[in-house]
C-alpha cells in the first residue's frame, strides 16, 4: 500500500464521527503510531480538518455552521458556561485567548456533552494546569459549531442572558481564522 492509499484509508477510518486513537489507527493500517502522526500532519496540511482529542483523532465536518464567541468569567463559572453551550446544542471546538504579547494562543477542546464537560473539569481540578483564560484575567474565545444557525443564535442569547459575553476591544482582530490569500 502506498502512502497515499494509506492516508485515504485513514480518512475513511475517521469518517464515522467517533474519535479513534493513534494506536488503533496504527493497528488498522498495519503501521507504527509515528507513521500515523506523520500522515495526520500531511492530511492536515492538505486541508483535512482532523482534530486531536483526549480520546483520539476526529475528522471534523466543515459544513456545520460555527461562530466564535468572546467570553468573560471567573474560573469558578467555567463549568456553567461550558454546560450552557452544550445544553443548547453546541460543540465547543476550541478555546483561545488573544494575548497582547503572545498573540493568539489556541487549544483544541472537542467538548460536545455534559459528560465531556465533567471530564474536562475533572482534569483541570486534579491536574497541575490552569484554565487558559487565567492568562487574560478571564477573557477568552470559543469556536462553537452546531447543527443549525438557530442553535448558535440560542447559544448567543443564553450566553448574553447569563452575562458571559464580552465586547471586542479595538486592538482585537474580528476574524481570527481568516486565511491569507496565496
Amino acid at each position: 500500500m502506498t502512502g497515499e492509499e494509506r492516508r485515504e484509508k485513514l480518512i475513511k477510518s475517521l469518517n464515522n464521527h467517533t474519535a479513534v486513537s493513534g494506536t488503533d489507527l496504527a493497528k488498522i493500517l498495519g503501521v507504527s503510531r509515528q507513521i500515523i502522526v506523520q500522515d495526520i500532519a500531511l492530511l492536515r496540511k492538505s486541508g483535512s480538518n482532523i482534530i486531536s482529542t483526549t480520546k483520539g483523532y476526529l475528522l471534523e465536518e466543515d459544513d456545520r455552521p460555527r461562530r466564535v464567541y468572546k467570553l468573560f468569567h471567573q474560573p469558578e463559572k467555567c463549568e456553567e458556561e461550558l454546560n450552557l453551550i452544550v445544553d443548547y446544542g453546541g460543540h465547543i471546538e476550541d478555546i483561545f485567548i488573544y494575548h497582547k504579547v503572545y498573540n493568539v494562543v489556541r487549544a483544541e477542546m472537542n467538548v460536545r456533552s455534559r459528560k465531556d464537560v465533567a471530564e474536562f473539569m475533572e482534569q483541570i481540578r486534579t491536574g497541575k494546569s490552569h484554565l487558559l483564560s487565567t492568562a487574560t484575567s478571564g477573557y477568552h474565545y470559543h469556536t462553537v459549531s452546531a447543527d443549525t444557525e438557530e442553535e448558535l443564535d440560542a447559544i448567543y442569547d443564553q450566553l448574553e442572558k447569563h452575562g458571559f459575553l464580552a465586547k471586542l476591544q479595538d486592538y482585537e482582530p474580528v476574524d481570527f481564522w481568516k486565511k491569507e490569500d496565496k
